[in-house]
């Protein structure tokens, strides 16, 4: 067998076996072998390298029958950190987490202004606190994925982003060269796909994500790998066209979905209509809890026009899981049910139609995950976040 060949599928045989150790938790090498159909010779010779690098560490298992307690393999979770950003208008929120995707601390920035210096500044004085931070371990901090509201090209220059105004900037580029650490660039609603897939949806290799916070934006999952386009465009379905000749948006067309499906455009109506500034989705709740007309019609309408572009989403990919991020759904209790009686067409088929269980942390979340993916060499790493699994830094 040529060199290249060996070298080949000794790496492929790496990653699957830190996909299965990730995925078990804790496994043995004999059943290691067994989930992975590699002979155990193979195992061993992959364990103890893993074991050398301190990728993977040995635990004595509790073990009440007579003999030997059988030796455990588990990941390393403190062997390095994985810092996901995300970049958003007027904050910069941080979350760092180990090597099992459980976050250890987070942070918010304000951001006063759109300076691609000032935010710059900001990002490379935080990343360099972190990188402190995880001095003490093994590989220290082992990647950044920053969260982007906007368009990434395939090679991760930000093309453009719409309430920032930031055109053709080469952020990756510029922060590797400050901070000396490898970043990768994502669009965020593809990182609240990753995320999905990652920490929730682990028998799901085909998903689709809908973001609605301040547009709407799509994340494409295919057989584990991110859909992105030609030139990493994909997903831009909030500039689907849903009211011809509505009204105006920003991208120049007239009736895009996001000026009507939108949570930022569902605060603005509400708060034209009530008459009422700075509306919160507690105070909607509120108001939809005790019967508000005003606001349950603004609700029907909200849903009638997010149906109308799911419809359209549904009949293009076919998905098998379709999951909608929304804090405003999420505070409504019978949104899922509205939507799904809006989506009558026999031709329409999904499997399962649901709210974004990481929420706000989605972006972060899905931006850690695809550093570990990175860092591990492995196609998909199946984590578990739930608001019990914060720890304080470095314990």
């Amino acid at each position: 067998m040529p060199n290249g060949d060996a070298a080949y599928i000794k790496k492929l045989n790496r990653s699957l076996i830190i996909s299965k150790i990730v995925e078990a938790g804790m496994i043995s090498r004999a059943e290691l072998s067994k989930v992975t159909a590699l002979t155990k010779a193979t195992i061993s010779a992959q364990v103890a390298n893993l074991l050398e690098e301190d990728i993977i560490i040995e635990t004595q298992q509790d073990y009440s029958n007579v003999g030997r307690k059988p030796i455990m393999l588990s990941l390393n979770e403190t062997a390095g950190y994985a810092l996901g950003i995300d970049l958003d208008y007027g904050q910069i929120s941080f979350t760092l987490s180990n090597l099992l995707g459980h976050p250890v601390s987070s942070d918010k920035v304000k951001i006063h202004d759109t300076n691609y210096s000032n935010i710059f500044n900001i990002l490379v004085k935080k990343i360099n606190d972190y990188k402190d931070k995880c001095l003490m371990s093994r590989y220290g901090l082992i990647g950044i994925a920053i969260s982007i509201h906007g368009l990434v090209t395939t090679d991760e220059i930000i093309h453009y982003i719409p309430r920032l105004q930031w055109h053709e900037i080469a952020l990756k580029e510029d922060l590797e060269a400050a901070v000396k650490v490898n970043v990768y660039l994502e669009n965020n609603a593809n990182l609240l796909a990753f995320a999905e897939r990652a920490y929730t949806h682990h028998k799901s290799d085909n998903l689709v994500c809908i973001t609605l916070r301040s547009g709407i934006g799509l994340g494409i999952l295919i057989n584990n790998k991110l859909s992105k386009g030609h030139d990493g465009y994909a997903g831009e379905i909030g500039h689907m066209i849903v009211q011809p000749n509505g009204e105006l948006c920003a991208c120049g067309n007239k009736g895009c979905w996001e000026k009507y499906a939108s949570e930022s455009s569902f605060l603005k109506n509400l708060s034209q209509r009530k008459q009422v500034r700075n509306m919160s989705f507690k105070h909607i709740e509120e108001e939809l809890n005790r019967k508000d007309i005003e606001t349950h019609q603004e609700m029907e309408n909200f849903i009638h026009y997010l149906s109308i572009g799911l419809n359209n989403v549904i009949n293009i990919y076919n998905p098998e899981i379709l999951i909608i991020d929304s804090e405003l759904l999420s505070r409504y209790p019978d949104s899922i049910q509205k939507i799904k009686s809006s989506l009558s067409s026999s031709i329409s088929h999904y499997r399962e139609l649901l709210i974004s269980s990481t929420g706000k942390k989605a972006y972060e979340l899905g931006a850690c995950a695809l550093v570990i993916k990175h860092f591990l060499e492995i196609t998909m790493p199946n984590l578990v976040y739930s608001e019990s699994t914060e720890s304080s830094l470095l314990k």
